[in-house]
């Protein structure tokens, strides 16, 4: 990296950090967080507290591990602030791109850590010993950030007290499924203002109707998976999604990319159709549909969408809508091999949401950084449509 490329950088941080340093009433405490910030953006190979203590040049890590513990500060008012400079820097202003709600685990060891059990974890692809996070991202063509967090707490630890008080769970927090912590975080962001053209997740979400019905209350438009066990109304009979859509023709499928991937084109054939009366709001009124896609050489190997859309949307805008939830696994594979996000050894529950979200500010600002470098192109922008 030139010197210009390193004094632009740093002339970038400083400006972010005006906008975040309210966050952190002391001077000191404002330089520890930025600081701890600045390791998390750096090189080096395993970003804990010992080893981004020894990068910036600290004897102990005990001024970070006070950082993430006894220090006063509120990790959800820094929450907010990223959310903020994401907008701000990423979309421009509080309307358009997609909001994306999914969860990733955080293998561990013992019994210690908060939250920590036997679960299945997507990103091992098997029950493990671990952590499990919900998280909202935004995404558009300048590029994307994790937005808000929640750690899912077990009900098992819920109802613990002793562990609880080990751990510092709050007496307030209560056990909440995860669709339960994924409304809650997209009820804080549409309250902030924000108005995405969509909002995507996979079945564990798109199954729920609360959740579903939550945004359709907002006016929100969704594409959301949802199981092949999901049922309709079709002919006065409840009948199954997959089993739906065995009689739909050859010929009402059609093919559509939705960008591209690490192999190449993302080349689907989609179905869809709509149902019900349509749902009025303010905001503008909503259709629902089902929406099927298939695999163009296996076609047996479906997924299927529960979805909201605009009373003009096409069958093109939900597949590419249904093709962008992909962004925040972007999100986590950046943040946890760039940023430290399940590089953490605390323990608490103050610990785990101030060590994540300090890694959420560190990948909003590396997004913003790379969105500077690699402005999008007319060819290249995502397009759209209502």
């Amino acid at each position: 990296m030139d010197a210009a490329t390193v004094s632009h950088w740093a002339n970038d941080f400083s400006e972010m950090w005006e906008q975040i340093g309210d966050c952190f009433a002391r001077k000191d405490l404002r330089f520890r967080a930025a600081t701890y910030v600045q390791g998390l953006l750096g090189d080096v190979h395993r970003k804990n507290s010992w080893q981004l203590a020894e990068q910036v040049g600290l004897q102990t890590p005990h001024a970070f591990q006070r950082l993430l513990g006894r220090a006063s500060w509120d990790a959800h008012q820094l929450r907010d602030q990223v959310r903020s400079y994401a907008v701000d820097h990423l979309l421009g202003d509080a309307a358009g791109g997609v909001l994306i709600v999914d969860e990733t685990g955080f293998l561990k060891k013992g019994d210690k850590s908060v939250g920590v059990q036997r679960q299945y974890s997507g990103t091992a692809g098997r029950i493990e010993n671990c952590q499990v996070g919900v998280f909202l991202a935004m995404a558009s063509s300048r590029g994307r950030a994790l937005i808000d967090r929640a750690l899912y707490l077990p009900k098992d630890w819920c109802e613990d007290q002793a562990r609880r008080s080990e751990a510092g769970v709050p007496p307030e927090v209560k056990f909440a499924t995860k669709p339960q912590l994924a409304v809650t975080m997209l009820r804080r962001a549409l309250d902030a203002g924000l108005e995405p053209r969509w909002v995507l997740a996979d079945e564990v979400y798109g199954s729920d109707s609360k959740t579903r019905r939550f945004l359709e209350d907002h006016g929100q438009a969704y594409v959301m998976a949802v199981t092949s066990q999901q049922r309709l109304w079709v002919n006065f009979q409840r009948q199954r999604v997959d089993a739906i859509i065995d009689d739909v023709p050859d010929e009402q499928w059609q093919t559509h990319s939705i960008g591209e991937g690490a192999k190449g084109s993302r080349v689907y054939q989609w179905a869809g159709g709509k149902f019900g009366d349509p749902i009025e709001h303010e905001r503008g009124d909503l259709q629902n549909w089902l929406l099927v896609r298939r695999n163009v050489e296996q076609p047996t190997q479906r997924a299927y969408y529960f979805c909201a859309a605009p009373l003009d949307a096409t069958l093109q805008d939900l597949a590419m809508a249904a093709g962008q939830r992909w962004a925040i696994e972007t999100c986590f594979q950046t943040a946890k091999q760039e940023v430290g996000l399940d590089a953490y050894e605390v323990r608490s529950w103050t610990g785990w949401h101030r060590h994540v979200t300090l890694s959420m500010l560190a990948l909003a600002f590396l997004s913003v950084v790379r969105s500077q470098v690699h402005q999008p192109t007319e060819k290249g922008a995502l397009i759209w449509s209502r």
